[in-house]
């Protein structure tokens, strides 16, 4: 398999190229159990990020990055789930369509878990960031719940979505092109 090697938060990786089509393969970044990237990677987040109250991600990628840059911040924070739970009570939502998923996919979150973000400067991470799509939905779920959205962050930053100055990032990702 094809990797492609980088340095993420001072730590080395190699990422395998995995194809999203036929005319182009991504780096594939996945934070699950690699504990030493996520509380890296959160660390050098916050010292670049604004003043926040509490932190959101979309299920499920997001999560621990989301939970170590809370738990580093001393702040609370929410997931944007891709289903509703029994005890989701009137969620709001919104479709998504990801780079990494191939159906379209919708983001709930449910009317309790959105009313702690109602007032709030809202910090929205994600593991990376790419076309953009699910930090739009992410952005619709924090306007709707009342949320005043302090900042938008991410590990890596995909092809295009580097040049955008809306948005906080530790390195840059670049796409493989066949």
């Amino acid at each position: 398999m094809k990797t492609y090697k980088m340095k993420i938060a001072g730590l080395e990786r190699e990422l395998p190229l995995c194809e999203v089509s036929e005319h182009l393969d991504i780096a594939a970044f996945v934070m699950f159990g690699d504990v030493e990237i996520t509380v890296a990677a959160a660390k050098a987040l916050l010292e670049k990020c604004p003043e926040h109250d509490i932190v959101v991600t979309a299920e499920a990628k997001g999560i621990p990055l989301c939970y170590e840059i809370a738990r580093q911040g001393g702040k609370d924070y929410e997931i944007a789930r891709k289903s509703i739970k029994v005890y989701d009570v009137n969620p709001i939502s919104f479709e998504v369509q990801s780079i990494t998923t191939k159906a379209v996919q919708r983001l709930y979150l449910a009317e309790n878990r959105a009313e702690r973000l109602k007032g709030k400067r809202v910090l929205i991470v994600d593991d990376v960031i790419s076309t953009g799509a699910s930090l739009t939905v992410l952005e619709n779920l924090v306007e709707q719940a009342g949320g005043i959205i302090a900042g938008k962050a991410a590990v890596l930053a995909e092809g295009e979505a580097a040049d955008r100055d809306d948005i906080i990032y530790l390195e840059k990702l670049p796409v493989f092109p066949k």
